[in-house]
């Protein structure tokens, strides 16, 4: 139920900008199919990585990350990647998965309106903004507001 336009725009993005990116989910080699039905097959498994192995986690929003967070090994795996000081970016409901970790405590983000007092209860100053940068976090509100996401996102991995 992932929301079609936030998984596959900064997939491409960061592809074109050079990057390596891996579809990880809490299963690999399943079908996970957007609000629309557009299929995503993930690669790998939450359980086959580890943060040292990556620069970046990107969250998409849609129902995708109340699934997500349901998931022990993949809540362990962004709590890794966030003591691990990698980039965390979130768009629209991408952040619920980050209301399970401390990615939010002193920082000023962003996020769909859905879910301000989830981020806010998580430790997070709500701003609305497009697109919000505290430190090697990353945030935004919708996909109107891909731009600008896929451009932080970008810079912050240094290209």
């Amino acid at each position: 139920m992932y929301h079609v336009l936030e998984v596959w725009y900064p997939y491409y993005r960061l592809k074109e900008a050079g990057f390596d990116v891996d579809m990880v989910a809490a299963e690999a080699k399943k079908e996970y199919h957007s609000k629309e039905g557009y299929l995503c097959v993930s690669e790998l498994s939450v359980k086959q990585v580890k943060a040292e192995d990556y620069d970046a986690l990107v969250i998409p929003g849609g129902f995708a990350p109340d699934f997500m967070r349901r998931s022990t090994d993949v809540i362990n795996f962004a709590k890794d990647m966030v003591k691990a000081d990698k980039i965390i970016a979130a768009i629209c409901h991408g952040g619920w998965l980050l209301c399970s970790t401390d990615a939010y405590k002193g920082k000023k983000a962003t996020c769909f309106m859905a879910i301000i007092d989830d981020i806010k209860n998580a430790g997070a100053e709500y701003v609305d903004a497009e697109c919000v940068v505290d430190g090697n976090l990353i945030t935004s509100r919708m996909p109107d507001d891909l731009p600008a996401f896929c451009k932080a996102v970008i810079k912050a991995l240094g290209k």
